[in-house]
């Protein structure tokens, strides 16, 4: 986002930390934050109204207050109104936010539950499962499929088996895409969750499964090496052949056998 969206969705945050700490149901939130994101994300003239940076902040306020009374709780209609009233640098960064906050509480069950790493584990897992499964993924990701019927299969799939905050974002994902491939609102859906807890999520490609004392040695390295807590994704990937290949963002560390001896095809091919 550009700057001033970044201070409007931090004014976001605050709203949301303000509607939770003031009793609303971290799960009530989320459910009306992802209907809104999906109104506003279908109706363009309320979409350009909300995020027009000529109206006055009081102005926008008084239009969520009327269209969406008696259809929001208490702390969904605040933090749509808080967000109405910032200026926006585009439409989509509006909307965006309004799903990063409904993603945030679902987030916040999770936590207040012991298993914000589960689901966050769980949800790197599955979006995993779907990408080396070429029909599973046709199923759920087919832009001709039905939506409920995709988020039907993924109950199918998870339910019982993982955190029900993990079932909730995994269907949000094939309900809402917003024009996104399911990899990356899953991807997205991770960020959200790193940020939380402010650390970074590195994934991790190797060759084979880590063990307890490697992934801490990873992790405690990586931490130093960025300034803030590293949570590790582990993928294993036989092709690798050794070493680690290791992204953080858009940053990538690539320190595997395959690559060294792809570099050395191409310096004898020189």
């Amino acid at each position: 986002m550009r700057g001033a969206s970044r201070g409007a969705a931090l004014a976001g945050e605050r709203a949301l930390a303000s509607a939770l700490a003031g009793g609303a149901s971290a799960s009530d939130l989320a459910e009306e934050l992802f209907a809104v994101t999906g109104a506003v994300d279908a109706n363009a003239t309320l979409r350009r109204a909300l995020a027009d940076p000529s109206r006055e902040g009081a102005a926008k306020r008084d239009l969520v207050g009327r269209l969406f009374s008696g259809k929001l709780g208490a702390g969904a209609l605040g933090v749509l109104a808080d967000l109405a009233a910032e200026r926006w640098s585009t439409e989509r960064d509006l909307t965006d936010t309004t799903e990063r906050l409904a993603v945030r509480s679902v987030l916040e069950t999770a936590e207040r539950e012991g298993r914000l790493d589960t689901v966050e584990e769980e949800l790197f897992r599955f979006e995993r499962i779907v990408a080396g499964d070429p029909a599973l993924r046709d199923a759920i990701t087919n832009p001709q499929g039905v939506a409920e019927g995709k988020a039907d299969l993924v109950s199918q799939l998870l339910d019982g088996k993982v955190a029900p905050e993990t079932v909730r974002l995994a269907r949000q994902a094939v309900l809402a895409p917003r024009g996104r491939k399911f990899s990356r609102t899953i991807e997205e859906f991770l960020q959200v969750a790193a940020a939380r807890r402010e650390q970074l999520t590195a994934v991790v490609t190797s060759a084979v499964p880590l063990d307890e004392a490697s992934r801490g040695r990873l992790s405690t390295a990586l931490t130093t090496l960025y300034g803030k807590p590293v949570l590790l994704q582990v993928v294993v990937d036989e092709d690798v052949v050794g070493g680690l290949k290791v992204r953080v963002g858009d940053e990538v560390i690539d320190g595997t056998i395959a690559r060294k001896l792809d570099g050395a095809r191409r310096h004898l091919a020189g």
